[in-house]
């Protein structure tokens, strides 16, 4: 599955990173700490976080991660979209809770 169809499925906004959207997603990781991020999120999986600073995007180079997915309506920071976009890392955008779009990726990812 990649980013495209799940951005579909899960009716998300695309914020930035469009050129990235057809990475194959592989999972799902839900998380507010970058530590915690690093240390467990596996490569090719969505990240479902609050945060919507530059480092997000650091962590999810380093980590190989298909998208991140910001939650409550929660937008990227200016150097977090020119950053998404350079490394074509999509950060899509819900209205929803980190709980909400979480089971709903799960779902659709073990479908």
């Amino acid at each position: 599955m990649t980013v495209a169809d799940i951005v579909t499925a899960l009716n998300l906004e695309v914020l930035s990173g469009a050129k990235g959207l057809q990475r194959e997603v592989t999972g799902g990781y839900t998380s507010d700490l970058l530590s915690d991020v690093m240390g467990f999120a596996d490569a090719g999986a969505v990240w479902v976080t609050l945060q919507t600073h530059k480092n997000v995007m650091a962590v999810a180079s380093l980590k190989e991660l298909g998208a991140i997915v910001l939650v409550k309506g929660f937008k990227p920071e200016p150097d977090t979209v020119e950053q998404s976009n350079e490394e074509e890392i999509p950060v899509l955008g819900t209205d929803l809770s980190a709980f909400e779009i979480t089971g709903k990726l799960y779902n659709l990812l073990n479908q």
